[in-house]
């Protein structure tokens, strides 16, 4: 880490030698350690410390963005000239406001000493635990256990100043048998608070019940979901839907729908950068403080996030969530929560009499954005529930699905939610398992 005095200097340099109309510096800074493991053994060690800043430049109209993670102060000085000398390259954007005027952000915690403190060793204890409720099962753990201390410092000259410091963990692992697997995740601000016996025997015990997989016709299926599953639908909602950009540019589903009924009206999806379920982010990376947003309310289409440029053009403010510049994806959520229900997955199991589980999804991608219809894969642990039981395992299948339509057969919401790693990292996201009536499967594999 550079820590705030480090960081308030190089900010300080770069501001006070611009010559542009309006400047702002972005710092991104941490140190993130990586422990990966495959056959139950641990392969891979990596540490890593890196800063990155960021500079934009406004000249009238005309914005350049420059980027750099070496700190001498020259290559900073080049940076702060190359973003000054883009700029003078850019044709004028008539729809270009300004940048963010400061605002107060709220206090909020999300650093964890002991997260910050995980050792090699420590880690390696906790891989461990997961590779020996594998063995203990016949069967290989794979998968990556990170932690990582992060800082973000945003300023500009007119007079924004935020700076925030968080932590994290974050696992994913796969348990592999010859002819099965089973998956598990978990997120938190604080590595002690990961179980890892849980999250082992979670993914072991997929695994050994999805051995010898049988297969299963393609069609309509009730379903139930897993939130590593369900995770995927709010992903893609989020994604092609719930941004300024996409909404603006008629790509968005929400278009010409704000204030009509979409999906379930037990389903309410919200970003919130400062609720402590997730890991709270206080403002984002423009320095403007997060704002809560409904998305979908009691399955109505809500609102969508916004920076400061897409707000701007319809002349409102930010909702602060903004990504770094230059993005093409615009703003986008990044805090975002389901609405739990109250059914445990085994009283979804218990009343269905005919469906299929599904632990998560796999290579999926947007097909018609307008319509959030996906293609994708079941993937680590997919079965066949037949009278209310988990009748077998079966191979997995390939869907192509409006998540649209997919939330508007909606029978039951999980009572609990599980924090998962969103977009590009910076995403965290809350969901819960999902009952659906209706998701049609169109092929089957060989495995």
């Amino acid at each position: 880490m550079l820590g705030k005095k480090r960081i308030q200097e190089i900010i300080d340099s770069i501001l006070a030698r611009s010559t542009a109309d309006q400047t702002e510096v972005v710092i991104q800074a941490g140190d993130s350690y990586l422990t990966r493991f495959a056959n139950s053994t641990i392969h891979q060690n990596v540490a890593e410390t890196n800063a990155d800043v960021r500079v934009r430049c406004v000249l009238g109209k005309r914005v350049g963005v420059a980027s750099t993670n070496d700190l001498d102060p020259r290559a900073l000085e080049r940076s702060l000239d190359h973003a000054l000398a883009i700029a003078r390259l850019q044709p004028e954007n008539p729809e270009f406001q300004s940048l963010p005027g400061p605002l107060p952000i709220a206090e909020v915690e999300a650093f964890s000493e002991t997260t910050a403190g995980c050792s090699a060793e420590d880690r390696a204890r906790s891989v461990r635990t997961l590779c020996s409720v594998a063995g203990a099962a016949g069967v290989q753990a794979f998968g990556a256990l990170t932690t990582a201390t992060a800082e973000l410092a945003v300023a500009n000259s007119l007079g924004t100043s935020a700076y925030f410091l968080v932590t994290y963990a974050d696992l994913n692992m796969v348990a592999m048998s010859d002819n099965s697997a089973g998956y598990s995740a978990g997120l938190d601000r604080d590595f002690a608070r990961l179980d890892f016996e849980a999250l082992g025997r979670e993914a072991v015990e997929k695994c050994v019940r999805s051995r010898n997989p049988r297969p299963v016709d393609p069609g309509e299926y009730t379903v139930i979901l897993e939130p590593y599953a369900a995770h995927d639908l709010v992903q893609m909602l989020s994604s092609t839907g719930f941004s300024a950009t996409a909404f603006q540019e008629g790509r968005s589903f929400m278009v010409g729908k704000i204030g009509q009924q979409v999906v379930d009206a037990r389903v309410s999806i919200w970003d919130d950068g400062l609720d402590p379920e997730g890991i709270p982010w206080p403002f984002d990376f423009e320095g403007v403080p997060r704002q809560k947003v409904d998305l979908l309310k009691g399955g109505v289409a809500s609102g969508v996030v916004y920076d400061s440029y897409r707000a701007g053009k319809e002349g409102r403010a930010s909702t602060g969530h903004a990504l770094p510049a230059p993005t093409p994806f615009g703003p986008l959520p990044l805090n975002t929560f389901f609405s739990r229900g109250g059914a445990t997955v085994e009283e979804m199991i218990a009343s269905t009499e005919r469906g299929i589980y599904v632990t998560r999804f796999h290579y999926t991608r947007p097909v018609e954005p307008a319509r959030v219809v996906v293609t994708g894969m079941t993937r680590d642990g997919t079965f066949l529930i037949e009278k209310g039981e988990i009748a077998h395992p079966v191979k997995n299948l390939r869907f192509t699905q409006s998540y649209l339509e997919a939330l508007n057969a909606v029978e039951s919401i999980g009572r609990e939610r599980r924090l998962l790693m969103g977009f590009m990292g910076y995403g965290r996201d809350s969901v819960p398992a999902l009952k659906l009536s209706r998701f049609n499967f169109t092929g089957a594999t060989e495995f």
